[in-house]
């Protein structure tokens, strides 16, 4: 089995319960591994939520990590993937003072050149918008940066597989209980 160090999704199907989110994040605790990024929203199924979670680690700590959270009572299933096998991306969101929009015509050239959408505009500020793979924000926040960026976020990676999963009759099943 490969030993390399690779980018890794890992995706937990799960009941919505209080708790999970501390065990969850103890697993990778406990490895002494980082989280990249975390992600946890409702699934394609009613009342099953799903965890994506970016971590670095190797296959092995990868098989390891997804077996340990199958142990858990609330989770139904969990899986990891590389890059390669998933498509995935990022939002982010910056808030600017608004003068810099009018007075700085190069930040209009960034906005329009990086496909960034601007949410909202006002007296004092305005937000812009963008989504995309995690590099691609971080070269829009230095592009930025340079003008002054009053708050930025950015979420987590939310990511579906290129192959099917056969997850989706497992959880109609399981909401069929």
């Amino acid at each position: 089995m490969d030993q390399d160090i690779k980018t890794f999704t890992i995706s937990i199907y799960t009941e919505n319960n209080i708790g999970l989110l501390n065990r969850v994040s103890a697993i990778f605790q406990r490895r002494h591994i980082n989280i990249e990024s975390l992600t946890t929203s409702q699934s394609e199924i009613d009342g099953v939520n799903r965890f994506v979670i970016v971590v670095n680690i190797t296959e092995a700590q990868a098989k390891k990590i997804v077996g340990q959270f199958e142990k858990q009572v609330e989770v139904i299933k969990a899986y990891y993937h590389t890059d390669e096998q998933t498509i995935f991306t990022e939002s982010c969101m910056f808030k600017i003072k608004s003068a810099l929009l009018f007075e700085e015509p190069q930040i209009q050239n960034i906005i329009k050149e990086s496909n960034t959408r601007i949410v909202t505009v006002n007296k004092e500020f305005f937000v812009l918008e963008k989504s995309g793979r995690r590099n691609e924000i971080e070269s829009l926040r230095r592009d930025l940066n340079v003008f002054g960026i009053m708050q930025f976020v950015r979420s987590g990676r939310i990511a579906v597989t290129k192959d099917e999963m056969k997850i989706s009759e497992m959880l109609v099943a399981f909401n069929n209980q």
